[in-house]
C-alpha cells in the first residue's frame, strides 16, 4: 500500500501541475545512447538494484525526491544522475515530470534531456516497464496531449491490468473527454486495486455519474 499511495501522490501531483514549456528544449529524438553504468541497470531488476542504496544516498535524497532542495547540485542534476544509471528509476522519473512541469520547462536546470527523453530511455531500456508507461501516461496528459497520454495509460493497462495508477490516469482521461462511463469504469477498477486518493470519485460524483459499486 505505501508504494501505491507514493504513486499516487506522483500521479495527482503531475496532473494538477501547470503544462511545461518546451522552448528551449533540446529535439526530443536527441536522447543519447543507454550506457550501463556502476552501479545501474533496470530498476525492477534484484540482481542490478544491489547498486540502488549508493545511488540514492547521495542523490535521490528525501529532499531531491520532494523538489526541496538537491543533494550534490541542483535537483535537476541529481534526479538525472539518477536516472543515467537506473533509466527506468520510477520515483526519480515521476519527480522529474513533477520538476518540469513546476518549472514549466520540460528540460529542468542540471539535467542533461528533456522529460520526454528520460522517459524515452526508461522505455529502450525495459519496454515492458508497465509503470513506466503508466508515470509517462500521467505526464503526457498534464501537458494536454490526450491521444498520445491514452496510448501511454491504455499500453500500461494491457501489461499490468493491476496497475492502480494507470487506471485512475485512465479515468482522469476519460473524464477530460466526457466519456464518463469509461471514466466510471477506470475509477472502479483502480479502487479496487487499492488507490486511495479520492480525486476521481468526488469529480464523478460532481457530475452525477457516481455510484457505489455493489458489495459483493
Amino acid at each position: 500500500m505505501t508504494s501505491i499511495r507514493s504513486a499516487a501522490r506522483g500521479a495527482a501531483i503531475l496532473l494538477c501541475l501547470a503544462a511545461a514549456d518546451a522552448a528551449g528544449a533540446p529535439p526530443a529524438r536527441d536522447c543519447g545512447q543507454l550506457i550501463r553504468r556502476e552501479p545501474g541497470g533496470d530498476y525492477t531488476d534484484p540482481t542490478d538494484r544491489q547498486g540502488l542504496p549508493l545511488v540514492e544516498q547521495f542523490h535521490f535524497t528525501a529532499d531531491v525526491e520532494r523538489l526541496v532542495r538537491g543533494a550534490s547540485d541542483t535537483i535537476g542534476a541529481d534526479l538525472g544522475y539518477t536516472l543515467e544509471h537506473y533509466p527506468n528509476h520510477h520515483r526519480a522519473l515521476a519527480a522529474m515530470a513533477r520538476l518540469a512541469l513546476r518549472g514549466k520547462n520540460s528540460r529542468p536546470l542540471g539535467a542533461r534531456y528533456t522529460v520526454e527523453c528520460y522517459f524515452d530511455r526508461a522505455l529502450r531500456l525495459k519496454p515492458d516497464d508497465a509503470k513506466v508507461h503508466a508515470l509517462f501516461g500521467g505526464y503526457l496528459l498534464a501537458l494536454g496531449q490526450e491521444p498520445a497520454a491514452l496510448e501511454q495509460l491504455r499500453e500500461a493497462a494491457r501489461i499490468e491490468p493491476e496497475n492502480a495508477t494507470a487506471q485512475y490516469n485512465l479515468g482522469l482521461l476519460h473524464l477530460k473527454q466526457k466519456d464518463y462511463a469509461a471514466a466510471r469504469a477506470s475509477a472502479e477498477r483502480a479502487y479496487a486495486l487499492g488507490f486511495p486518493l479520492l480525486g476521481l470519485k468526488n469529480k464523478l460524483s460532481a457530475l452525477g455519474h457516481w455510484q457505489e459499486p455493489a458489495r459483493p
